[in-house]
């Protein structure tokens, strides 16, 4: 492999393949004293709340615990 100029470094296909990786996949890249490790980054999606949304999780909330002290809970 070979480090181009803008320090991008691209995997043979074949590596990509036999470790699962596609196009857009993020990796982390780590310095071990054996060398540079390089291993999928697990990521998650990122909601950010509005307010409404946050008012019907409150509105779901309070549904549940009518529901549950209607229920003897």
């Amino acid at each position: 492999m070979t480090i181009n100029s803008r320090g991008v470094v691209t995997l043979p296909a074949k590596l990509r393949q036999a470790m699962g990786l596609k196009a857009d996949d993020q990796l982390i890249a780590e310095t071990t004293v054996e060398g540079l490790l390089l291993r999928p980054a697990v990521t998650l999606p990122i909601e950010i709340y509005t307010d409404k949304r946050i008012r019907e999780f409150e509105q779901g909330e309070a549904e549940l615990a009518a529901y549950l002290k209607k229920q003897g809970l």
